[in-house]
């Protein structure tokens, strides 16, 4: 259950990190609205996973999938490079969030 909470408290990182730019520097109301009540059930899940698993790996875990799923959204929605330097550095991220999740006990 914890890795469960774990993979959507960084479902929800993505969905908030992207939906920033809507914000407009937190000066909309209801995307600041949102994202803020992504960012809170996003750190909820990621305190609940915490409880069983280890937060050093908890929390890289979280923010490696935040940060991949990030960027990938900003390539598939926002029109961000995809470069082959950065598919690269994102394929990096992943084979660490991996290693940390097979390797990290």
């Amino acid at each position: 259950m914890p890795w469960l909470y774990l993979l959507l408290a960084a479902a929800l990182e993505i969905v908030w990190a992207t939906s920033l730019k809507s914000t407009v520097g937190f000066t909309k109301l209801w995307p600041s609205v949102g994202v803020i009540a992504t960012m809170a059930v996003s750190l909820f899940l990621l305190a609940l996973a915490a409880r069983t698993l280890p937060i050093g790996t908890a929390y890289a875990v979280w923010t490696g999938i935040g940060a991949v799923g990030t960027a990938i959204a900003g390539i598939a929605l926002l029109g961000e490079s995809a470069s082959t330097p950065r598919l690269i550095c994102i394929g990096l991220i992943v084979a660490g969030i991996a290693g940390l999740k097979f390797l990290g006990k």
